[in-house]
């Protein structure tokens, strides 16, 4: 698998800023090189996006998905909410991995719904940014 959209959901861009105590000190700049970089590695081609906004998401997803074969999302709020979103992954073929920075089971309990995981062919979450580069090793794998 080469081509890969990656996908960052609401206040993800504050990564480093919000709630440093839960989501560490990396900001989302330092996500977005780590990214790129693992891509050059892996010899694969990234387009990486991050909204606050549900609709921008779903048109990025659709826009997309002839060119893509795999999508790496981290829905963030969306996740336990968005019924549109997982519409759009439902109408991708390729395959989907949804990643949490956090371990999301160890959290409040509206967070361990996950609606979009339903479309998801797996599920990386707790172990921070990390979580990003093992789904894209596994995604190159296929």
């Amino acid at each position: 698998m080469k081509r890969v959209l990656v996908i960052n959901g609401p206040n993800l861009n504050l990564l480093g800023k919000r709630e440093v105590e839960i989501y560490g000190e990396k900001n989302y700049q330092f996500l977005v090189e780590e990214i790129s970089k693992m891509a050059l590695e892996l010899n694969m081609e990234v387009k990486i996006f991050q909204s606050n906004s549900e609709g921008e998401i779903i048109n990025f997803i659709h826009k997309n998905m002839e060119w893509a074969e795999g999508i790496i999302i981290n829905p963030a709020g969306y996740s336990t909410t968005s019924v549109a979103i997982l519409d759009a992954l439902w109408s991708f073929k390729g395959i989907v991995v949804e990643v949490h920075i956090t371990q999301i089971f160890r959290r409040e309990e509206f967070r361990k719904h996950l609606l979009t995981a339903r479309a998801a062919h797996g599920l990386i979450c707790g172990l921070g940014i990390e979580g990003y580069l093992l789904a894209m090793e596994y995604l190159k794998q296929l």
